[in-house]
């Protein structure tokens, strides 16, 4: 579960982490590069397309800013995975909640604009 968000900052279990990350299943994969800052593309969730994944939450940021590609909504759809994506504050709490639904959910978070 996540615990907190506010620009710039994620606690998870305790832990602030202050760049960008993508949680997969009970996995934290820390200071996460997209290949292009504000753009989602598919080599940038490979990691979660090969996941037992039912829902893709992906924070698109503060502001929302980071696009999810078509070529990666795509992908995600290829996987059946049902993609969600939401300015980051929105996110969490849509993450959290399918978390506690049960669901295998992985999150990819930008956490700044």
């Amino acid at each position: 579960m996540i615990d907190s968000y506010h620009f710039g900052a994620m606690t998870i279990n305790g832990k602030t982490h202050r760049a960008d990350l993508k949680i997969i299943g009970d996995q934290i994969i820390g200071d996460w590069w997209r290949l292009e800052g504000h753009a989602l593309q598919e080599p940038d969730i490979a990691d979660i397309l090969v996941a037992p994944v039912e829902v893709l939450v992906v924070g698109t940021g503060d502001s929302g800013r980071m696009e999810v590609t078509r070529p990666a909504a795509r992908a995600v759809e290829r996987q059946g995975i049902q993609l969600l994506a939401l300015p980051t504050a929105q996110a969490v709490g849509v993450f959290n909640a399918l978390r506690t639904q049960g669901k295998r959910v992985a999150g990819a978070f930008h956490l700044t604009c």
